[in-house]
């Protein structure tokens, strides 16, 4: 199973839409928060038909109108905060904040956690548990957009970036 991951979109709707381009073949979608307006969920929902697990993050200035967009579209799975489930098999545990990442990632309890908000693209193991940021899709921060796509048949991590 292919699975793409977004993280800190930041309204940047030219690079969400390249990067929806590049995952037309993935499986999933899961984004780490930091989407920023209501009509980039929009976006997201008539982009994409597969499974969406997403969570808020610190710049999601309306979460109740993202949270209303979202259940709009039934494969989105919005959840504030944390959101943790099964996905090919694998536990997935999925968090905006780089800093609260690192115990849940210590913790050994899944196989797979995503997470964002520090804009850095890292891609790591702890014991048994495959970490992943991918970085900014917005690029505005670092000037690099990227994101990335996880097999989670190999375990193999592929970086994108988008001009």
């Amino acid at each position: 199973m292919k699975v793409a991951i977004f993280s800190d979109i930041h309204d940047a709707l030219p690079m969400l839409k390249q990067a929806l381009a590049q995952i037309q073949d993935t499986d999933a979608l899961i984004c780490c928060g930091d989407f920023c307006s209501p009509f980039v969920m929009k976006a997201l929902g008539e982009a994409y038909s597969r499974p969406i697990f997403a969570v808020l993050g610190n710049n999601d200035g309306d979460p109740l109108l993202l949270a209303e967009r979202a259940r709009a579209y039934g494969q989105i799975r919005l959840t504030p905060v944390f959101a943790d489930f099964l996905l090919d098999g694998r536990r997935f545990a999925v968090i905006h904040y780089d800093s609260v990442a690192r115990p849940i990632i210590a913790s050994g309890w899944y196989d797979v956690v995503c997470f964002g908000h520090n804009h850095q693209y890292e891609v790591d193991r702890e014991g048994k548990t495959l970490f992943i940021n991918p970085g900014e899709l917005s690029g505005v921060l670092t000037g690099r957009a990227t994101f990335a796509i996880l097999d989670t048949e190999t375990g193999s991590v592929e970086k994108k970036s988008l001009s």
